[in-house]
């Protein structure tokens, strides 16, 4: 008989005037996979967050190894065995991989009475850690100088210290690319041949085919489907999500118009970017890719030089790229958005100065811009004066895109501007990077999803060791085994 690692009956959470869950029944078996699949707002977060002590259910009941259990705070859950790894990563940014990978249980020695932390070991538990995911960064760097990959691989690494029994991962292969995929799932087979129950959460649905032993498909809070291996395919699990077929976006070239941009973004090759055109970024992990984004947009810590519309300008702070007309979609939410603002607001906080007159803002045109706004993105709930933080991943990524829509702006730097979002949505945000296009913006678009890529860009740039190595472009081909090839994947 199959041992159950936790159990949840009947669980249901409202916030507000919206029902979150409505009588949810989920569980998990010890050495199993049970993987959560649903459209953003679905529910999904709310499940683990309420497993993993974060928030606490309305309703129903929570089973740990056939123990009822009332957790109060997410410390609670993790002396019950259950780490969860959220999308948002909780690394502190100024302290080292090593302090990160022991924070909330640190290595200490005794000397006498006192206990100091034990630094030597602290760094020989991260390099052993991080050596199961194939990942060896010296220990002493701080999390502020690492990729968000990277950082990604580092909070895994802090919940496979920690002794495990339920492990909680949500969205962990958003930011990776094909090896570093293969080297986690390596990792969840180890632990799941150990007896550790999974839970994965994934918008790659043909991820979710190919490592779940069971899924479970959530639809407005409820439970729409259950299936085990075998019995579900991409195909199934998105009717079952969404009650249709998602369609994707097919690219039809277009001329390109006039030059918008012109700038060395890995300080040697000279790319070019018009009106019309989506250019892409592609590499493996570490390959500079995300930094060559942030160095457009003011924000790699050093001036770049980039000519706009025939005019040289140095960007210095985000401030100057956004002045001359480029706006900036993070890789993490939290970077773009004031998680505890309005949806209004945050729409609205970079177009105050066009909306002001003299120092009074014009509420009624704001309003306006962003009631339109959140029906041309689709952002759910349809509350404008509910905060960013309370809305699911994939609608805040929704609300980042809008705020720089509203602006008007020429050129949009998209940096994994999908991840974490589900099939339906992805293909809304790729139209909605085609109508910008269309009505003439420029696009540069770094994506781990080489498909992705393929579908959106006019041409990509592969890019190895921080250097731009060679130019794809779409006139003469490519798909994404030929991108793969390009930055040695």
């Amino acid at each position: 008989m199959t041992h159950l690692a936790a159990r949840l009956e009947g669980v249901t959470k409202q916030f507000g005037a919206t029902l979150a869950l409505a009588g949810v029944d989920f569980d998990v078996a010890f050495g199993e996979i049970h993987a959560i699949v649903g459209e953003n707002g679905a529910g999904k977060s709310t499940l683990i967050r309420i497993l993993g002590g974060v928030h606490r259910p309305d309703r129903g009941a929570i089973f740990v190894d056939g123990k009822s259990c009332h957790f109060a705070s997410p410390h609670d859950a993790i002396v019950a065995g259950i780490v969860t790894i959220p999308q948002d990563l909780r690394l502190v940014p100024g302290l080292s991989i090593a302090e990160n990978i022991a924070l909330g249980d640190l290595p200490v020695r005794r000397l006498g009475p006192v206990a100091l932390v034990d630094r030597p070991r602290m760094r020989d538990e991260a390099r052993a850690v991080l050596a199961e995911l194939d990942f060896a960064p010296d220990p002493d760097w701080r999390v502020a100088s690492l990729g968000f990959a990277e950082r990604q691989l580092v909070a895994i690494a802090k919940a496979l210290r920690r002794r495990c029994r339920i492990f909680v991962l949500d969205e962990p292969t958003a930011a990776l690319e094909k090896r570093e995929i293969e080297r986690l799932f390596a990792v969840l087979a180890r632990m799941q041949a150990r007896g550790t129950a999974i839970i994965y959460i994934s918008h790659r649905l043909d991820e979710v085919v190919a490592i779940a032993d069971r899924c479970t498909v959530l639809r407005d809070g409820r439970v729409a489907a259950v299936s085990k291996r075998g019995a579900f395919s991409v195909h199934d699990l998105v009717t079952a999500m969404t009650g249709r077929a998602a369609e994707d976006v097919v690219t039809v070239p277009v001329p390109s118009g006039e030059l918008l941009l012109e700038a060395r973004p890995d300080g040697a090759t000279t790319v070019r970017l018009r009106a019309r055109e989506v250019i892409g970024l592609a590499g493996l992990l570490g390959s500079g890719t995300d930094r060559m984004v942030r160095r457009l947009f003011g924000a790699a810590g050093e001036p770049a030089v980039v000519e706009m519309r025939d005019e040289a300008r140095q960007f210095r702070h985000p401030s100057d790229a956004i002045a001359a007309g480029i706006g900036m979609v993070p890789p993490e939410r939290a970077l773009g958005l004031v998680m505890n603002q309005s949806v209004r607001d945050n729409i609205l906080l970079p177009n105050l100065a066009a909306l002001s007159r003299l120092g009074i803002i014009d509420r009624g045109a704001g309003n306006a811009i962003v009631a339109e706004l959140i029906e041309l993105v689709d952002i759910r709930p349809r509350r404008p004066q509910l905060k960013a933080g309370a809305l699911s991943g994939g609608n805040q990524q929704k609300v980042i895109l809008a705020k720089w829509l509203a602006r008007r702006i020429a050129v949009l730097l998209l940096d994994e501007p999908t991840q974490g979002i589900d099939v339906a949505a992805k293909a809304q945000i790729h139209t909605l990077i085609r109508d910008f296009v269309t009505r003439g913006g420029g696009v540069l678009i770094n994506s781990s999803d080489l498909g992705e890529l393929a579908r959106l860009c006019d041409s990509v740039l592969a890019v190895r060791q921080g250097r731009i190595a060679v130019t794809l472009d779409r006139a003469a081909g490519f798909d994404e085994p030929k991108l793969r090839t390009a930055i040695g994947g």
